[in-house]
């Protein structure tokens, strides 16, 4: 007797998830006490962790709504692909030979009428006809094609690319399409980026503590990793208070190799910013840690990070957001990009929220046009294998 197999529902799934912590992270023992197996729990937690599993803390409804959309617009695609091959196939048997007849009607349909010539040389009008506008179809087919993948990528990029990289993120996937192509169709359909804000400047420079020079001075272009870093503060609003975000960014891969978060903007959090970079990266003496004049990177606590690693600190003129521009603008990409759209109830939310837009998205996947389109982890991978 075949053995039936047991459904769960996803309240189920989550409650299982959430069983996990209580039981420390023990997926085994978890399972064990569930009746169930440990495989299935852990692709629940995995499910969970994607943001994928209704009913759990993670779970991001917006992100399946996109993931569908993907979906639908790729099955279109492969409907459309597949038509157009049988279509191909189907016509090149006796193609050859009716193009002659066709290409004759057409070169003497001033002389005789379209109906006489298609009965002489036994072909229907409707065919004639078709194969006069064929190119034409053929190039709306391609044209229909097109739509679908520039629909599908806009989703995939949650709306955050704009036509030069959503034409990039194409070309990499292997699609014959053009620049002026993905633009005309952005246009024609309304396919447009989430609109910018702007936003105000959290430093606060008024104070008599040692303040490092401007080494860095907007030499903004570096040859190598860990040559030169920036480091700001930003601010999250959230329906329990506000929450502070000190980033720390490498000037040539364009990554955010530290972070912290923390809802008290402390000389702390701009520490544990600079040591989780640190650990990440593991620099070499010489490393240049650039900020703005802010109390935080001013106290004792963040001095002594740089001595003891023997940096070379080095800070914005007073009052000159210009000097630290590369980590303001990826302020305002986090910002235009998620931050400005969520409304968010709690502080653990936007924690977990900003961290899988860096981890997952903005380090891992975003490309960027002043990296040759490459993303901030690519860019560092390839150096390093150039360079091995």
């Amino acid at each position: 007797m075949t053995k039936k197999l047991r459904t769960y529902s996803n309240e189920f799934k989550a409650e299982a998830v959430k069983k996990i912590a209580d039981n420390n992270g023990n997926i085994s023992a978890t399972a064990k006490q569930l009746g169930i197996a440990m495989q299935t729990l852990s692709n629940w937690q995995n499910k969970a962790n994607q943001g994928k599993l209704v009913g759990t803390k993670q779970y991001d409804p917006e992100l399946m709504s996109a993931l569908e959309e993907v979906k639908r617009l790729k099955r279109q695609l492969k409907v459309a692909e597949e038509e157009r091959e049988n279509l191909k196939k189907g016509d090149g048997v006796l193609r050859e030979a009716q193009l002659v007849k066709y290409a004759f009607i057409k070169d003497n349909q001033q002389i005789f009428s379209i109906t006489t010539m298609c009965h002489v040389l036994k072909t229907k009008p409707s065919s004639y006809y078709d194969w006069l506008s064929r190119d034409i179809s053929e190039q709306q087919v391609h044209r229909s094609q097109c739509e679908l993948l520039v629909k599908a990528a806009h989703s995939e990029t949650r709306e955050r690319y704009g036509v030069e990289r959503l034409h990039a993120t194409l070309t990499e996937q292997g699609h014959d399409i053009s620049l002026y192509m993905v633009r005309s169709i952005k246009e024609e359909h309304g396919i447009k980026c989430r609109r910018h804000k702007r936003f105000k400047v959290t430093t606060d420079s008024n104070h008599d503590k040692l303040v490092y020079p401007n080494v860095l001075d907007q030499k903004f272009d570096t040859s190598r990793p860990n040559q030169a870093w920036v480091s700001d503060i930003t601010y999250i609003w959230t329906h329990e208070g506000w929450l502070y975000l000190a980033g720390v960014k490498d000037l040539y891969t364009k990554e955010l190799v530290g972070y912290a978060i923390n809802k008290r903007m402390t000389a702390d959090l701009v520490c544990k910013a600079l040591n989780m970079a640190i650990r990440n990266k593991r620099p070499s003496k010489g490393l240049i840690v650039h900020s703005d004049r802010g109390s935080q990177y001013c106290s004792h606590a963040y001095h002594k990070i740089i001595k003891q690693h023997q940096f070379t600190g080095s800070m914005s003129a007073k009052g000159n957001c210009f000097d630290n521009a590369p980590i303001e603008s990826f302020w305002g990409t986090l910002k235009n990009e998620l931050v400005y759209h969520q409304d968010y109830k709690t502080r653990f939310a936007a924690i977990n929220d900003i961290i899988r837009y860096i981890e997952l998205y903005y380090n891992q996947t975003r490309i960027q046009k002043g990296l040759g389109y490459k993303s901030p982890r690519q860019m560092w991978f390839d150096y390093y294998r150039q360079a091995a």
